[in-house]
């Protein structure tokens, strides 16, 4: 324990230094911070948990803590940190750990609370502020919101925290206040190493950006898609101070399941590239193999874990890469994908002979600034064409999305051929399709009970026929007992509150949240007892008509929840729902239109397209029938609802012939198919 009398004694200067030093991660960070703490406070153990998000679900409880490492480092923790395994792979054992019940509670009770609070190690768990257990203390302080570890990583998340828990020994309630506060300051150097991590990640997008920068704008100064890839190496080369950089762009992979191949078309410091010469196969090799993993590829490859490590390169294969570097010992490579949208259009290779490896971060700011640079090349090399080759391909890339990637010509050409043979022979004439249909008021609401209740009174007067508009009264229910238990609520939240208020003068603070409690549950019960009274007065949902309901002799009955009492609908916009034969429905899409005649005027024609076809037939007259629902044009004040007519419904251009024999030639194919 570090002399607490005394601020200028070397080991607070050790423990200062430590804190503020910038650390590599937030494992890093929380492992220092956790050994100053228990030093400073004199604490016999120091766990770090690790607190899950929140769920979404209020009602549901939150994980429980998750210990990640434990003070002192056991020698089975110091042995796999040091072999850089991360803390969510440790496996901390419950007996570790002393009063792992209490431990826990603590954390949890601690997690998001704006400062470090003491628990008692007494079974009621009560604060020292209340009283002063002799059995010893356990200190919960909060330090961050992300998990040790990478940042990224399966500990980290909205809503999950970190809180460090140190056992006390039992100490004079002076001594412990002098500890809490030395603590608390500590714990502060969280937002310290918080300010960092982010200072640090500014930079490094900064340094990408900064790069990227540089390199578009020599692109743009070039001339050419050669030019612009020729200054791009070289520039790379320059900047990163590596040997020699090689670009190739990627050729063929017309379709998803072609990737393509890479060719190379610049390297730095050379002007004309050789594609017989067995260097530049083994750079497009490499390119090949970075292409179809479709990831940065590095050689040697770095560890998987510890300092500089990266799981995913790691596992990377590289025999492409090893087969370049054959020729010199101390060559290190780097190849990297560049990317446009979804879809790699370049790979990057680097080579370097000198000491310095290419660690991960320098790959991730070279990716980073390729990912910016290679949009720029992509429309440098697609302007650098001629018109006609870009028309063509566009034409191309088109056809195929409309008859596929195979034989796209053959397949245009014997579409077009056709086409024109047909259209020389036949004339050509829309296709009416005939059916029934009835006329629907678009919208219509029905009016049902929202509870079990009486009717006291109807609107003024409100009976089938009569207009009203949205917010109209229709019925008033009784809600003399609904007005009783809002009072009744009323009064339980103020004597609750009266009683979270004596509570807390007499410092109970068990009695003030039982209290509290009670004032949410009067509250709730208060709101719901105000929304069945606003329930209580029944109004019209939408501007129009009653076309159903009549309540005159039901007025003091009592109804049932859901009953039905009226029903609304708005007149102004009225939809034709035809029931089409299932051998004409194939025909029938959204769009189509047509032609409805009603029998009451079936001189007058009302023009209507289709909205939607409902998938699932229905027997009509002996043939099964699909329900096609279409929309008015105009709709005319003598139309009402459930009028009946027929429609005509114009479908796509057919030949004279085929309209002639269509019935014909559908019975033949199926009396053939039997």
């Amino acid at each position: 324990m570090i002399d607490l009398s005394n601020l200028k004694a070397p080991g607070w200067q050790r423990i200062v230094a430590e804190l503020a030093s910038p650390a590599p991660d937030d494992h890093a960070f929380h492992l220092r911070l956790v050994s100053a703490l228990a030093q400073v406070s004199g604490a016999r153990q120091g766990v770090v948990f690790v607190l899950p998000p929140a769920p979404d679900d209020e009602a549901a409880a939150r994980p429980d803590p998750r210990p990640v490492l434990t003070w002192p480092l056991s020698p089975e923790q110091s042995e796999s940190l040091q072999r850089g395994v991360r803390p969510s792979e440790l496996h901390i054992e419950e007996s570790t750990i002393e009063q792992s019940i209490d431990a826990r509670n603590a954390a949890r009770q601690a997690a998001g609370a704006p400062g470090a609070r003491v628990f008692g190690l007494e079974a009621d768990q009560k604060l020292y502020y209340d009283s002063a257990p002799e059995k010893g203390f356990l200190l919960a302080v909060p330090v961050s919101s992300g998990a040790p570890g990478s940042s990224a990583g399966p500990d980290s998340g909205a809503g999950s925290g970190v809180v460090i828990t140190l056992l006390l020994d039992a100490r004079s309630r002076q001594a412990l206040q002098t500890t809490l506060a030395l603590v608390e300051v500590l714990a502060g150097y969280a937002y310290n190493h918080t300010a960092q991590q982010a200072l640090r990640r500014t930079r490094q997008s900064g340094a990408a950006l900064d790069l990227a920068a540089r390199l578009i704008a020599a692109i743009n100064n070039a001339r050419g898609f050669k030019g612009a890839t020729l200054q791009l190496v070289n520039d790379l080369c320059r900047q990163l101070g590596v040997d020699r950089v090689a670009l190739g762009w990627i050729r063929g992979g017309a379709s998803e399941e072609a990737k393509g191949f890479a060719r190379v078309v610049a390297m730095s410091d050379t002007e004309n590239i050789d594609r017989r010469m067995a260097m530049v196969q083994k750079l497009e090799a490499a390119m090949d193999e970075c292409l179809d993993q479709e990831q940065a590829v590095l050689f040697p490859p770095p560890a998987s874990a510890g300092p500089g490590g990266d799981a995913v390169l790691s596992q990377a294969i590289i025999h492409a890469h090893r087969e370049l570097a054959a020729s010199d010992a101390k060559l290190r490579i780097a190849s990297l994908p560049m990317r446009v949208d979804d879809r790699v259009v370049g790979v990057v290779l680097l080579e370097s002979s000198s000491d310095q490896p290419i660690d991960v971060a320098t790959i991730e700011l070279i990716q980073a600034a390729m990912d910016l640079v290679a949009p720029v090349l992509e429309i440098r090399r697609s302007d650098d064409r001629w018109i006609a080759t870009r028309t063509w391909d566009w034409a191309v890339h088109t056809a195929a999305w409309a008859v596929g990637p195979k034989h796209t010509l053959w397949k245009v050409a014997g579409l077009v051929l056709t086409a024109a043979f047909l259209s020389t022979i036949f004339i050509r004439v829309p296709y009416r399709v005939g059916a029934t249909m009835e006329l629907q008021a678009r919208e219509q609401r029905t009016v049902s009970m929202p509870f079990d209740g009486r009717i006291i009174a109807l609107g003024d007067g409100v009976e089938a026929g009569k207009k009203v508009n949205q917010g109209d009264v229709l019925v008033e229910l009784d809600a003399t007992e609904l007005k009783l238990q809002a009072i009744a609520a009323r009064s339980q939240i103020v004597q609750a509150q009266k009683q979270a208020d004596e509570a807390l003068k007499k410092g109970d603070t068990n009695g003030a949240q039982e209290a509290e409690e009670k004032v949410k549950s009067g509250k709730a019960q208060l709101e719901l007892a105000e929304h069945r009274i606003e329930q209580a007065v029944i109004r019209a949902p939408i501007s129009g008509t009653i076309i159903g309901g009549d309540l005159k002799d039901r007025v003091l009955s009592s109804l049932k929840l859901g009953e039905p009492l009226f029903q609304v609908a708005d007149l102004s916009e009225m939809v034709v729902k035809a029931r089409v034969s299932d051998r004409d429905i194939a025909m029938i899409h959204e769009g189509t239109v047509g032609e409805a005649a009603t029998k009451g005027r079936p001189d007058e024609t009302l023009k209507f397209k289709v909205e939607r076809v409902v998938p699932l037939s229905q027997p009509e007259q002996g043939q099964n029938a699909f329900e096609a629902r279409g929309k008015l044009e105009a709709s005319p004040a003598w139309i009402r609802p459930g009028m009946e007519g027929v429609v005509r419904l114009q479908t796509k251009e057919h030949s004279l012939l085929w309209i002639g024999t269509r019935r014909i030639m559908d019975q033949l194919r199926l009396w053939l198919w039997w």
